[in-house]
């Protein structure tokens, strides 16, 4: 009797265990913005989404999340009215279903970083990585509605682009890979018969490549795969904008092919020693990327005596083997080291922010003009945080106060 006894708890035990488990899908909710900008001034709204991408079109509920912090919305969108610099951070969120047996969640959205800024200027910069050879568009936003007659860009805080103007657009052309990096800018601007000027804080500007080098990975696992057979895998990352032209993959042993080239990115072929690479190729972007070769096996130099003898890797080289990731790519790691070019292609070496001007000058000698170069703090009137603001957030079509 006591065996049986044993027995069923064991059983419903295994029951609620595997019931738990299945609560989870491999469904990932989407976190994006609807209206309003990921950096924003403190006093502004910010408008966000999170959809659940199940074609079934199940009824979905939607908890919130600032960092590890529960929020009390449950709707489809989360507002964030009048903002303050307190409700910066990374936000996500996660899809629930109610069932009879128990609820479903979704995996927890990728975060969504919102900063909010209770100086004078923002950098606006675009929200994923632009492309090798595209122009980026970044934004210097005063917070004030004023003519800007002056906008200096900096890049690591060194000074690379002066425009002369009202616009407070500046494009950067060509991009390079040297091109990303932490962007900041000064505006300066004429209020009350005063020239005022003040800095951003910085912001993440990141540049990928279009194709990224392959990784040949060698499958010859027995469990797998027949004694005779392996499996070649071409691992890369293609960030080519949509619609994306078709990629061709190219697998070779000995400098020869072994199979047709196809969309595929893997090829089962002979388990047989060699030395094997794989090349990604796009006809209609007219780029095309090889990874560097692997050895399998017993494998007797092929090079003729006159190569034998070229210099092999310098001993003090690094072998450290960077992660190459994107949002939408696979993330993989690679001996490959992209070149670098002598300098960027609009990178000029003048003084630094701090060398070329203070954070916040005025003709005005009473020092009326605020300083705001560390972005991080509250405005002391107009639109910034003041004491008898209050910071709302809103879920769903009801507004209801925050924090």
């Amino acid at each position: 009797m006591d065996t049986v006894i044993s027995l069923l708890v064991l059983s419903t035990l295994l029951q609620l265990v595997a019931a738990e488990v299945a609560s989870v899908t491999s469904l990932r909710a989407v976190v994006e913005i609807t209206s309003g900008d990921s950096r924003i001034f403190s006093g502004e709204s910010v408008r966000l989404k999170c959809s659940v991408p199940d074609v079934h079109r199940s009824d979905w509920k939607y908890l919130w999340f600032r960092g590890s912090d529960r929020l009390p919305q449950i709707e489809e969108h989360l507002v964030i009215w009048k903002s303050k610099v307190k409700h910066s951070g990374k936000y996500h969120c996660q899809g629930v279903r109610n069932t009879v047996v128990r609820n479903i969640h979704t995996l927890k959205s990728l975060p969504l970083e919102i900063n909010v800024d209770g100086g004078w200027v923002i950098l606006q910069v675009p929200p994923h990585p632009g492309l090798v050879g595209e122009t980026l568009e970044v934004t210097c936003r005063l917070r004030v509605k004023a003519k800007l007659p002056e906008v200096i860009l900096y890049k690591d805080g060194v000074e690379v682009m002066r425009q002369i103007g009202i616009n407070p657009q500046i494009y950067l052309t060509n991009v390079t890979l040297e091109d990303q990096g932490m962007y900041s800018c000064r505006a300066s601007w004429d209020a009350d018969g005063r020239t005022h000027s003040a800095i951003s804080v910085e912001a993440s500007v990141q540049v990928a490549e279009v194709l990224s080098q392959p990784l040949l990975e060698i499958v010859a696992d027995n469990n797998l795969f027949p004694v005779n057979f392996m499996k070649l895998i071409c691992h890369l990352q293609y960030n080519a904008r949509a619609p994306a032209p078709p990629i061709h993959f190219y697998f070779y042993k000995n400098k020869k092919q072994v199979a047709t080239a196809s969309s595929e990115k893997s090829v089962t072929v002979n388990r047989t020693p060699g030395q094997y690479s794989c090349k990604a190729r796009v006809p209609e972007l007219g780029i095309s990327r090889e990874s560097e070769l692997r050895s399998f096996g017993q494998v007797t130099d092929l090079r003729p005596a006159a190569e034998t003898t070229a210099t092999r890797p310098s001993s003090h080289q690094s072998a450290a083997t960077p992660t190459v990731s994107h949002p939408t790519g696979v993330s993989i790691q690679s001996s490959y080291q992209p070149q670098q070019s002598a300098t960027s292609n609009f990178l000029s070496t003048v003084p630094s922010p701090n060398q070329t001007a203070a954070a916040m000058e005025s003709d005005d000698t009473s020092g009326e003009s605020g300083n705001t170069s560390g972005g991080s703090g509250d405005t002391s009137g107009g639109s910034g945080d003041t004491s008898g603001e209050s910071g709302d957030m809103s879920g769903g079509s009801g507004d209801t106060s925050g924090e």
